[in-house]
């Protein structure tokens, strides 16, 4: 089997949905030798900055010189990306081999009802674990999926627990207050670990103290054991300084937004912790690793002319972090595009971008099952008395706002990763550009 069919057949499995417990996610690893039981991890979770969090404690182990696995998700092109080692991504033939092995325990699961066939992010998390063991990474940076207790990647045993912050969000599985969703958060939590947090909610704070205590984990929060101090947040990046428990450090990093600090501080929580463990990383490798960091679609400037960010803010918490970053752009009319999945609190998020855009276009996502339909959007906007187009489809968004962008004004494209992946193929793979 080649990769483009193996591929298909993880696509598909998509139909399965998502479904939360350990009970299939153990069955599949055992049948795979349990790869989690030799892995060295840091587990991260919460509402937003997982995945900066998990990129840059990746990049600084990197520049510590150590190889290390890095798994996130949701991937912005391919599957792939969501499982790298030192910033590369799996190749399609380990890939397919691992795929085919999964493949082949997925349907015994489902043949024998034990206990059912794996969804397609069990798939991807065992596939993770599997290549990460077979490739002897001395660290393993794991993303959670969807809250933490019952998420699949909650089978590992870590150094560090990270819970950045929490948020209303998949209420109809999480619970439906911030505290229940903590709760549930706060799984990940295991004996004797140590726990960062970045949350500024006093009660959650308490929560994830208490249960830190029982589990005998000592808890560290951002803000407080571990502090920041923005000096300059221009176009080319941002400029602070960590004031950590060992040392302060005086960073830069070319991701945008003053938010970048906070999972940078949260990031550095992490990586001096490790000394407990008998990993001291070195101020070079922390300074270098901030500084080397990557993570695409999150307020990134994919064309100059006209000016074009994307940017995956997915919730009322991101929004809000993306408008406050707006200041660092020089333009005169804001085009916006915008898609949104379904569990989202759209009407949030819509009162907060409506303030800065002068021009709406709500469309898909290319995830049709989980894109909210671009009228609800538009009559989100007609609420707080803005006029917004519909468009079915990215590519006549886009077209759309291109045709009537003038030389300094900003297209911003934002709502969910989804929609910011399509468009980065598009932009980027096209090479565009206009000539005014």
């Amino acid at each position: 089997m080649n990769y483009e069919n193996i591929s298909n057949w993880y696509y598909e499995t998509d139909k399965l949905g998502s479904k939360l417990g350990l009970e299939a996610i153990t069955v599949l690893l055992s049948k795979l030798n349990n790869p989690q039981k030799k892995l060295r991890t840091i587990h991260i979770t919460g509402t937003n900055g997982k995945g900066s969090t998990a990129a840059m404690i990746a990049s600084i182990l990197i520049s510590a010189g150590f190889k290390v696995g890095l798994f996130t998700k949701p991937h912005l092109s391919t599957f792939l990306e969501s499982i790298k080692i030192n910033n590369q991504l799996i190749s399609e033939d380990d890939a397919t081999r691992i795929l085919l092995k999964i493949k082949i325990n997925a349907n015994e699961m489902e043949t024998k009802n034990n206990p059912r066939h794996p969804t397609q992010f069990e798939i991807l998390t065992a596939l993770a674990f599997t290549y990460f063991a077979e490739q002897e990474t001395q660290f393993a940076i794991i993303e959670a999926g969807m809250g933490g207790l019952l998420d699949a990647t909650n089978v590992i045993d870590p150094l560090i627990a990270i819970i950045t912050n929490v948020s209303l969000e998949h209420t109809n599985v999480l619970g439906e207050t911030k505290l229940e969703i903590a709760s549930n958060k706060a799984g990940i939590i295991k004996e004797n670990c140590i726990v960062v947090t970045a949350t500024e909610d006093k009660e959650i704070f308490q929560l994830l103290k208490d249960i830190s205590n029982k589990k005998f984990s000592n808890i560290i929060r951002v803000g407080k054991d571990i502090t920041y101090r923005i000096i300059k947040l221009n176009f080319e990046g941002l400029h602070f300084i960590v004031n950590g428990k060992r040392q302060s450090y005086e960073l830069f990093t070319k991701l945008l937004g003053e938010h970048q600090a906070i999972n940078a501080a949260t990031a550095i929580a992490a990586i001096e912790s490790l000394k407990k463990y008998g990993y001291d990383i070195s101020e070079s490798a922390i300074i270098e690793g901030i500084k080397d960091v990557k993570w695409p679609g999150r307020l990134e400037v994919v064309s100059n002319h006209p000016l074009i960010v994307l940017d995956g803010a997915k919730d009322e918490a991101a929004v809000k972090a993306l408008t406050k970053s707006l200041s660092i752009f020089d333009y005169k009319h804001l085009i916006l595009i915008i898609g949104i999945s379904s569990d989202k609190n759209i009407s949030k998020m819509v009162e907060e971008l409506a303030k800065y855009s002068d021009f709406i276009i709500a469309t898909n996502h290319r995830v049709k099952s989980r894109s909210t339909d671009p009228q609800i959007i538009a009559k989100e906007f007609r609420r707080v008395g803005k006029n917004a187009e519909i468009s079915q489809d990215f590519t006549i968004a886009f077209n759309k706002a291109v045709h009537i962008a003038q030389k300094n004004d900003l297209i911003l494209i934002t709502g969910s990763l989804f929609l910011v992946g399509e468009a980065r193929e598009i932009i980027l793979k096209n090479n565009f550009q206009v000539n005014y």
